[in-house]
């Protein structure tokens, strides 16, 4: 898969409205769901204990955090575009933002985009992703939103 190449804002403007990309499945195992429970401090069962999550939950299964989903974003929008001539890039905020499905350990996700909106405040580029982060092979999406990025350019 080609990344977008954007160097810029006109070149990004051209995009308003449209596709930017899909990235590749990435695959969610129990290990990167304890990991991420350490490092947030978030240890509820159902994220990490699976005999009782086996027995207990609606699932049958642990499931991912709906933040450790979220916080793949940023790796994976990184496939999908390069923002040539930056001086910096600040993720700016979050709308609409919704948990659809919850994601089970072995399942494989990818993040798909359009651009939104596109709005030059005095040099600044501000866009606005409309994005879903889909689970592979199921209907529902795991979480949709618009993630808003402020761009930089020199």
């Amino acid at each position: 898969m080609d990344k977008v190449i954007i160097n810029s804002y006109e070149e990004f403007e051209q995009l308003v409205g449209k596709r930017i990309g899909a990235s590749e499945y990435l695959e969610i195992d129990q290990e990167r769901i304890n990991l991420f429970a350490d490092a947030t401090l978030d240890h509820q069962w159902i994220h990490v204990d699976p005999e009782r999550a086996k027995v207990e939950s609606p699932f049958k299964s642990t499931i991912v955090h709906g933040y450790l989903t979220l916080s793949l974003l940023p790796y994976m929008w990184n496939q999908i575009i390069e923002v040539n001539n930056l001086k910096m890039m600040i993720n700016y905020g979050m709308d609409k933002m919704k948990f659809g499905q919850a994601v089970l350990p072995g399942q494989r996700v990818r993040l798909v985009t359009d651009l939104h909106s596109l709005v030059n405040l005095r040099g600044v580029a501000k866009a606005e992703i409309k994005f879903a982060i889909e689970i592979e092979n199921q209907a529902k999406k795991a979480i949709e939103g618009i993630a808003t990025f402020v761009y930089h350019f020199n």
